[in-house]
């Protein structure tokens, strides 16, 4: 974060996992959840980043965490994809891909879009506050101080 704003890694080296992800993940794993990442990359159509680095990052995460599918909307914020959050194109995606009931679903982000994309899908929504100084334009149904956090209040309230 610079200046109250969030900025996605532009190297390998720099990439880093949050603490407590890892395991918060694995026992969202463990209580039988899939776990799919959907992340805008437009540092990717904006030609600076290599979409090999950002798979690079994939695999780095994929080593750490088992998540069942990553998504990746690599479009700039002017060409006007339908995959790019706040639209929920990648969720409903997935959803197909992996049959998964989006009214039953956690969506989980650290960002209004995130929220935006969530809530569209139909999804209960949590955001992670981190604090940044980007307006909320979206209500999320939970606010949370960190993923484990989230992660503690999904496998307590566990949507049947």
């Amino acid at each position: 974060m610079r200046g109250g704003k969030p900025y996605a890694p532009r190297r390998l080296q720099d990439f880093r996992l949050l603490p407590g992800v890892p395991k918060a993940v694995g026992a969202l794993k463990r209580a039988g959840f899939l776990v799919v990442v959907v992340t805008n990359q437009p540092d990717i159509g904006h030609g600076l980043v290599p979409a090999s680095v950002v798979q690079a990052m994939h695999a780095k995460l994929r080593a750490r965490i088992a998540v069942d599918d990553i998504r990746v909307c690599p479009h700039r914020q002017d060409e006007g994809c339908a995959c790019r959050k706040p639209k929920p194109g990648m969720l409903i995606t997935a959803a197909r891909r992996w049959k998964i009931d989006l009214r039953r679903s956690y969506m989980v982000g650290d960002r209004d879009g995130d929220i935006i994309a969530g809530n569209a899908a139909g999804c209960y929504t949590l955001l992670i506050n981190r604090h940044y100084s980007e307006p909320r334009r979206a209500a999320p149904a939970r606010i949370v101080r960190s993923l484990p956090a989230g992660v503690r209040f999904i496998l307590a309230g566990r949507k049947s």
